[in-house]
């Protein structure tokens, strides 16, 4: 690379040799967008519960512990957007952190819903699991034992 000017400063790069440090980057999956983005969320959330200003209003949002391979997190989701839209107040509806994490979420539903639509494989369709936090591993044997036992 060289710089223009003497400055250093990446707006002044002549272009030369930049295309292929650009190219060792690998375009981010669905799978790696949608457990980016719902790891955000979660991180998030957890600075929302903590903040002062922000505590009393995420205190009604509901649980919500995102499996992005549990069906039921279209439903979740969706659910939590309606909630975050009808916050009972203004002050909680306007804070800034609260508006951020709201564009997170419906950013993830969008590209769960849209962009991914069938890239995405879900393992498992254990609702509580998203509201608990703890999944129940029977689902699984009890779908498999249903499955051989149509086979015959």
């Amino acid at each position: 690379m060289e710089f223009v000017g003497g400055q250093n400063t990446f707006s002044r790069i002549r272009y030369g040799v930049s295309f292929i440090w650009l190219a060792d980057c690998a375009p981010p999956t669905c799978y790696s967008r949608v457990l980016g983005l719902s790891k955000e969320i979660v991180g998030l959330l957890g600075k929302l519960h903590n903040f002062h200003r922000t505590k009393t209003c995420v205190e009604i949002l509901p649980k919500m512990f995102l499996d992005v391979q549990n069906s039921c997190i279209n439903t979740k989701l969706r659910d939590f957007l309606y909630v975050m839209e009808n916050l009972p107040t203004q002050y909680c509806r306007e804070r800034p952190r609260i508006v951020l994490l709201k564009q997170k979420v419906t950013n993830l539903y969008r590209i769960i819903n849209r962009i991914c639509y069938r890239d995405l494989v879900y393992f498992t369709d254990d609702c509580e699991a998203i509201e608990t936090g703890q999944s129940t591993p029977h689902y699984r044997e009890d779908r498999l034992q249903m499955l051989v036992e149509e086979k015959r």
